[in-house]
């Protein structure tokens, strides 16, 4: 069985507000900081929030009452997604795989055989239909990255190639744009996606956070069609419209924010994750709080429920 530890869910006590301005709250819902705090998912069949801690290869499930268990994987986590049977999916530096927390049993869904050992997997979202897609990383920031898809049939192909840190993975209300960031160049790419294939076509500059002296890392859209991102290095997160236009920003509870995704019962908490230190010097938090999970309540946005990857026989 996993390990537990209690925390209380709705921000009492231990999980104390932090502060509130122009009708937002924030709590800090867990204490203990992870190093590298990334790729929160909310799983509205289970109510519960899953996200990892990727340098110490920990994966974290927070349930209803509070509480959250912890699993320990063999290697780095890049990201994960939900699965179909309470599954989940998992990068692991060059791998993707299939897991059963129950049995803590891995199924390999992509290994990159032969990948440069200078680079690995990082960011992952879901797309609408449920396949897969996750993006690479130069170990040192070089353009080593691609973007890979896999369905639930393991069939893999490249989306896209030279990314630095490939992140921010998310799509349209819809299915039928996909975005993805390139973190240290400042840029979110945006592709026509065709939802009933997964083929995507070129990708196009939607928005240049460099005025922002901001790179996006992880991030998610809302029903409006609205992308929520993460701003690293300057402490915020973003709200741009469906144009790429910057709507609003928002400080975020910590210095380094990493990742967010929505969720609670009407899908309109907004949880965020963060870093105390990414293992590689280029991001290390001087907050008290770095590395520490928080929920944001009182925005206007309202959340999309996440696809379930779902193994398929091979057609």
């Amino acid at each position: 069985m996993a390990e537990a530890r209690k925390t209380d869910p709705r921000g009492q006590g231990r999980c104390e507000d932090l502060t509130q301005t122009t009708g937002l709250t924030f709590r800090r819902i867990e204490d203990r900081p992870d190093a590298l705090g990334e790729s929160p998912v909310w799983d509205a069949e289970a109510g519960c929030l899953w996200w990892i801690d990727g340098v110490a290869g920990v994966l974290h499930r927070r349930d209803a009452e509070g509480r959250v268990f912890d699993y320990r994987m063999n290697g780095h986590i890049g990201a994960i997604a939900l699965a179909e049977d309470g599954n989940l999916v998992i990068v692991l530096d060059h791998r993707v795989v299939l897991y059963d927390p129950e049995v803590r049993a891995e199924k390999h869904l992509l290994v990159l055989e032969g990948a440069d050992p200078a680079m690995r997997l990082n960011d992952a979202k879901l797309d609408r239909q449920g396949r897969f897609l996750c993006a690479g990383m130069g170990r040192g920031g070089e353009p080593l990255g691609q973007l890979h898809q896999v369905d639930g049939a393991c069939r893999h192909r490249v989306l896209a190639e030279g990314l630095h840190i490939g992140n921010g993975i998310c799509f349209s209300p819809e299915g039928d744009v996909l975005y993805f960031a390139d973190t240290p160049a400042r840029k979110v790419f945006a592709c026509d996606y065709d939802p009933a294939t997964g083929a995507a076509g070129p990708a196009r500059l939607h928005i240049d956070t460099a005025p922002l002296e901001a790179g996006i890392d992880g991030a998610t859209v809302d029903r409006a069609g609205n992308l929520w991102g993460a701003l690293i290095r300057t402490g915020e997160i973003g709200c741009f419209s469906p144009q790429g236009t910057l709507i609003t920003r928002i400080p975020a509870p910590v210095d380094l924010p990493s990742s967010l995704a929505f969720g609670g019962a009407d899908m309109t908490t907004l949880f965020v994750t963060s870093i105390r230190d990414s293992g590689t010097g280029r991001a290390v938090s001087t907050h008290p709080d770095g590395g520490k999970l928080f929920a944001i309540d009182g925005l206007w946005a309202k959340g999309i429920a996440e696809a379930r990857f779902r193994l398929t026989p091979p057609s």
